[in-house]
């Protein structure tokens, strides 16, 4: 099964969280900083009101709070509008 987003949607894989260690303490999964980059897997066709400028592959930074969380095959995924990423990173 693949996921392909509707209309202006795109798939996003998040980059890894960053670990941190500060004087031997490991910081664990539910304190770390949530990666605000992420690498675009899918994307929609777009609408007639708005052309889609991302493709697969694109690097890009995206909201804080932007997306919504999704879990497939084990690997965790967001589901965004493309007006929520803020920039390709190249």
């Amino acid at each position: 099964m693949t996921i392909k987003p509707l209309a202006d949607r795109v798939l996003i894989e998040p980059a890894p969280a960053e670990t941190k260690t500060v004087g031997g303490i490991i910081i664990p999964d539910t304190a770390k900083e949530k990666p605000l980059q992420g690498t675009v897997v899918a994307v929609g066709q777009g609408t007639k009101d708005e052309e889609m400028i991302l493709k697969e592959g694109d690097t890009v930074l995206y909201g804080k709070y932007a997306g919504t969380e999704l879990e497939h095959e084990g690997k965790k995924y967001l589901v965004m509008r493309q007006s929520d990423v803020v920039a390709v990173l190249s």
